[in-house]
């Protein structure tokens, strides 16, 4: 379904930041990485809400990262 997709953008804790897309099947309960090095639960990928979306800003670093590599 997502097979397109490398990354995605997630508002968690402390920012938006941009996860590898295999982020999304990682369980509850474990750590997953954005590509600034930024951690987080990965339940933290799911659910979010449109205000999280609106509160957190999104990360330079993840957005300097992605750049790089077009």
């Amino acid at each position: 379904m997502y097979d397109y997709l490398t990354y995605i953008w997630r508002p968690v804790s402390g920012g938006r930041h941009a996860f590898p897309i295999a982020a999304r099947e990682i369980p509850a309960g474990e750590p997953v990485a954005a590509y600034c090095g930024a951690e987080a639960d990965a339940a933290e990928l799911h659910n979010r809400t449109e205000l999280d979306w609106i509160r957190e800003r999104s990360c330079v670093d993840c957005r300097r990262i992605l750049a790089g590599r077009a």
